[in-house]
């Protein structure tokens, strides 16, 4: 496994892909109550939250940034993936805003945290819970498009991501992708997102992508960062 040695050894790699935790942010993805219990739940999910969570305390301890993305469908389904327009507009409630079911997941905010802001996450405005971390709303599977991230990222220096949370498959991946292209040094923490496989890793190293647990992230953001 990559992380035994993860702490005793650099992480290998050229200078242009290694994870620089100095310069890191952590991206959680669609961690969202509707995606993690009831007739909607991503498989897996339930099972990642408490890693998640860690996660996010971990780069809190660090003093590093925090976004959490998350998906708001409003009733007609107007700006809903096409996959998903006509559960939607059928008249599935799927994190629709100011519903039970669009939160955060429990332990997954910071203390004393707002509840999400549905009219300013909607207007592309990220929403800040604490410092350093904020909410970020996006209407497609990567967490790019059409999304405030970029710029908010360039005003932090950040350099390096590290992803976790919901559904592997679709916007953990979609994301990286489009962090790649954007010359993002690349991790995501392999026992803290849903769906993710032994088919993930060839897809992740293929684009230098790193695959860490939370225990080595944990422990190159208390050395490196």
């Amino acid at each position: 496994m990559i992380e035994k040695d993860a702490l005793n050894h650099p992480l290998p790699g050229d200078e242009h892909t290694r994870p620089d935790f100095a310069r890191a942010a952590l991206l959680t993805i669609d961690m969202q109550a509707d995606f993690i219990s009831g007739p909607h739940a991503v498989p897996g999910t339930q099972r990642v939250v408490p890693a998640v969570a860690r996660l996010a305390r971990a780069f809190r301890n660090a003093r590093r940034p925090i976004v959490h993305l998350v998906r708001l469908y409003l009733p007609d389904g107007g700006d809903a993936d096409l996959s998903r327009r006509s559960l939607i507009a059928s008249g599935a409630r799927l994190v629709a805003p100011h519903s039970p079911g669009s939160r955060l997941a429990d332990d997954l905010a910071p203390p004393g945290a707002a509840p999400l802001d549905p009219d300013r996450l909607l207007s592309d405005e990220p929403q800040r819970l604490a410092e350093g971390e904020h909410v970020i709303y996006k209407p497609r599977w990567s967490a790019f498009h059409r999304t405030p991230l970029q710029r908010h990222l360039a005003d932090l220096g950040v350099n390096t991501l590290v992803v976790a949370g919901c559904n592997y498959p679709n916007c953990p991946r979609a994301t990286i992708y489009d962090a790649s292209a954007r010359d993002y040094r690349l991790v995501i923490a392999e026992d803290a997102t849903s769906r993710f496989g032994e088919h993930a890793r060839p897809e992740m190293t293929g684009i230098a992508a790193w695959c860490l647990t939370v225990a080595a992230i944990e422990g190159h953001l208390r050395t490196d960062a």
